[in-house]
């Protein structure tokens, strides 16, 4: 399985967690298996489990990069499109921030739309652009 493919696995289970309160992971992994025969790959398992583990301080990054936005105008795609390639960016340190970029505009392209692609894209890009003028 390719990263890409793992990667857009994490994206369905932190899409799915969007609908709870408390999501819990291992109950939406078996659940996916049963009703979708998925088999979870180590890569997509790291990511899901990060992205709902860090959930608060993620939304606090997209909170702060939303330019006359709110997290709540957001829909679920873009959130968790967010969620992912924030947490890959951050915590992924081998994966080139501009692959968690693009990664992120296909996965916009494939279960949003255009417009939500190149809003995906503006968000994660001045986030990197400030990181990479802070020094981080």
């Amino acid at each position: 399985m390719t990263r890409s493919e793992e990667r857009e696995q994490a994206f369905v289970l932190l899409f799915e967690s969007s609908f709870y309160q408390e999501p819990d992971l291992e109950e939406m992994v078996q659940n996916a298996m049963l009703g979708r025969e998925l088999e979870l790959g180590a890569f997509a398992r790291r990511l899901a489990e990060g992205g709902l583990a860090h959930r608060e301080e993620l939304d606090i990054y997209i909170e702060k990069y939303l330019r006359n936005w709110s997290k709540k105008r957001l829909s679920r795609v873009s959130l968790a499109v967010l969620r992912l390639a924030l947490f890959e960016i951050l915590w992924e340190t081998d994966v080139p921030e501009s692959v968690s970029i693009n990664e992120a505009v296909e996965l916009c392209k494939k279960y949003a739309g255009k417009e939500d692609a190149s809003f995906v894209n503006g968000v994660l890009g001045s986030f990197v652009r400030e990181r990479e003028k802070d020094g981080e």
